[in-house]
């Protein structure tokens, strides 16, 4: 079922996780166990991200250095089968840029279609590690809303090859990142609020936002969105703070702002579980305000840290 389509059905907000692949070498056990608590709540769907090849330099024996491309976290697809198979639930992977031409990304989404996945996020994604700023593959989308249209196409039945006639057309429900304090790539708010209205114009059918600490940014960010036109739904991302250091990490890797208030509380943590207890009430706080503003859904980003979204999610539903 598609993401809109559960939104569509929904009498109450629902709630959503997202999870990254495991590390190459561990199973799909990782991913069962990590999922298996939060089944509880009856999430709508699962998120999975993508993460895209990585270069590296291995020493060779002659001691030379040979350049390999490294996929730390590979297996997207397959996870998103195996959930749809294991719990009877919807999947949604994360569809990027890096890392793929367009000919790749079309291969992609046509096993996607054969998996009966009928959802997908569609991001530019990061810069390589070893780049300054985000760089495409050759032949590949340089930005998110030219992947996007390509997911359109191919909803009407519209492929690469020219003498593709009367194609196959796919069904993907596709949903765009939104950032209530600014893509740190943008100029400002309002560019940046512009083209993720021309990623809605061109067919996004839902926006789903960075993590955010202060519910205000997320209620100011709807608001504008909606004196624009913009009137597909808007799913807020929740992740909790854990410990002192993502203070600095996070702000530094997402570009989101910590409340005062809650750097506060965790600066006076002596542990990493009084962090813990100190984020899992704040995302209890969080995500009884945004439940009651109507939300359509509360998605949590799990992180590998799945008992923290369970405590607090357990309080919310």
């Amino acid at each position: 079922m598609k993401v809109t389509d559960h939104i569509a059905q929904a009498k109450d907000t629902l709630v959503s996780f997202e999870i990254l692949p495991p590390l190459k070498g561990k199973t799909i056990t990782t991913i069962y166990d990590h999922l298996d608590p939060l089944m509880d709540f009856k999430p709508s769907w699962i998120n999975v991200t993508y993460h895209r090849s990585e270069t590296m330099f291995k020493k060779k024996l002659d001691g030379t250095f040979e350049k390999v491309e490294v996929r730390k976290r590979p297996g997207t697809v397959g996870i998103c089968a195996a959930i749809m198979n294991h719990y009877q639930i919807d999947a949604v992977p994360h569809i990027i840029c890096g890392g793929f031409n367009k000919r790749e990304t079309e291969d992609a989404l046509i096993d996607l279609d054969f998996l009966g996945i009928d959802n997908v996020l569609v991001l530019r994604g990061d810069a390589a590690k070893n780049e300054a700023s985000f760089e495409p593959e050759t032949d590949g989308h340089k930005y998110g809303i030219d992947l996007l249209k390509q997911v359109t196409n191919m909803n009407h039945g519209i492929y690469i090859d020219e003498d593709i006639k009367n194609g196959g057309k796919t069904r993907f429900c596709a949903g765009v990142a939104g950032y209530p304090e600014k893509h740190f790539e943008a100029p400002n708010l309002e560019i940046d609020l512009q083209r993720m209205k021309e990623k809605v114009d061109a067919g996004a059918d839902y926006i789903m936002t960075q993590m955010f600490f202060d519910n205000k940014k997320f209620f100011d960010f709807v608001k504008t969105c909606r004196d624009m036109g913009i009137t597909v739904p808007i799913i807020p991302g929740l992740k909790p703070l854990t410990n002192k250091k993502q203070l600095s990490v996070l702000p530094r890797i997402f570009h989101v702002d910590i409340p005062t208030d809650l750097s506060n509380a965790i600066m006076k943590c002596k542990t990493d579980a009084e962090c813990e207890q100190v984020g899992t009430e704040w995302l209890i706080a969080q995500s009884k305000e945004l439940k009651a503003f109507g939300v359509p859904v509360l998605h949590y980003y799990t992180l590998g840290k799945p008992k923290v979204i369970y405590d607090a999610v357990k309080e919310v539903f």
